[in-house]
């Protein structure tokens, strides 16, 4: 009898208490993608703990001094009469 490790996959039978909403969610699903309810969990823990890029510090915004406004923007007949060109 020939095994072959590569070929051996190893299932650990466990009992998990999922709250009775997500649990209808989950059958339905799973009757929607025809997979089962073990693979369909099984895929979002993969998801959930798969290694995830260290956050890239970005570089800060740069900042301006604008001079001021240009329009006080409470007056309504000056706004658009600056966003007219007048």
């Amino acid at each position: 009898m020939d095994h072959h490790i590569d070929d051996m996959f190893i299932h650990m039978k466990t009992t998990l208490t999922i709250d009775d909403t997500v649990m209808a969610r989950l059958k339905r699903e799973s009757a929607r993608t025809g997979r089962t309810m073990s693979e369909l969990v099984e895929i979002a823990l993969r998801r959930l703990l798969q290694t995830k890029p260290d956050p890239v510090d970005l570089p800060p915004l740069p900042s301006f001094t604008s001079g001021g406004a240009l329009v006080d923007i409470a007056d309504r007949e000056a706004l658009y009469q600056a966003m007219e060109g007048r």
